[in-house]
């Protein structure tokens, strides 16, 4: 064998073991992909604006549904109430006065309809006063965390802004991209396994989403190498939330079929 043709054949070999080396080992190693955690918030706003009367919490607390979060001043709400309990006292008044005339024969039904109807539309401007001045004290509306304070005791915030933020453990989110030739691999109630520094071994999540279109779109026309380049991206719910910090990198590494069925 000439020279030449031993270059070629070893060539030759090399490529054709290098493509075996892809074939063998770029799928196991293309299991494991990047992501973070992610949470979804709980943003809790008073529905009229007014100054921070109390603050109940601090950042990091735990809280259970219906624990007390803050109170704002109820000056103008109090006396709302009481400016419609005196309302209503006058069209009670007014009505049993119509009604009386009413029995008498004195009086009109209409009046005394005209009457009650005055006495409905009080009782229900009282009802709604007295509800906007029990809803200044706020409540929490689900057990968690309190992730951040916006504003403080003595602060005034406007109607709709978040005055604090929570985080119930189940809104933890896993987020990673996987590569479009991974997608066949993955349903809805995978287990994939989640590491980080400094975290705990043996961290599992379920995936609970996987997007239906590619996070990044290349040129127009698609080759093989641009088609390598879409990515979509899945969300799993870790079954141990407590374990993970909002905003950490993660490292996701996803099982083969036979594990993921041996695991359920």
């Amino acid at each position: 064998m000439t020279p030449a043709k031993r270059i070629a054949v070893a060539a030759a070999a090399a490529v054709i073991a290098a493509g075996a080396y892809y074939v063998l080992r770029a799928p196991s190693e293309a299991r494991t992909y990047q992501g973070w955690v992610e949470a979804q918030l709980i943003f809790v706003s008073p529905d009229e604006a007014g100054r921070v009367e109390v603050l109940s919490v601090r950042e990091g607390d735990a809280i259970e549904t219906g624990a007390p979060l803050f109170t704002l001043d109820s000056d103008l709400q109090r006396a709302a109430v009481a400016e419609n309990e005196a309302m209503v006292a006058n069209a009670r008044l007014t009505y049993d006065r119509a009604k009386e005339l009413l029995k008498r024969a004195v009086g009109s039904q209409k009046t005394a309809d005209d009457a009650e109807s005055a006495l409905r539309t009080a009782e229900a401007k009282l009802n709604s006063a007295r509800t906007k001045l029990e809803r200044r004290k706020v409540a929490s509306p689900v057990t968690g965390s309190i992730q951040e304070i916006y504003f403080r005791q003595g602060e005034t915030v406007q109607a709709g802004r978040p005055i604090v933020s929570m985080l119930p453990p189940g809104n933890v989110r896993v987020r990673f991209f996987v590569p479009q030739a991974a997608l066949p691999t993955l349903k809805i109630g995978d287990r994939v396994l989640v590491g980080c520094d400094g975290c705990a071994k043996g961290l599992v999540a379920r995936v609970n989403f996987i997007s239906a279109q590619a996070e990044f779109t290349p040129p127009v026309i698609y080759s093989e190498a641009e088609r390598a380049r879409l990515v979509f991206r899945i969300e799993a719910t870790p079954e141990q939330p407590q374990d993970l910090r909002v905003g950490q990198p993660v490292s996701v590494a996803l099982q083969d079929a036979g594990e993921r069925h041996a695991r359920r």
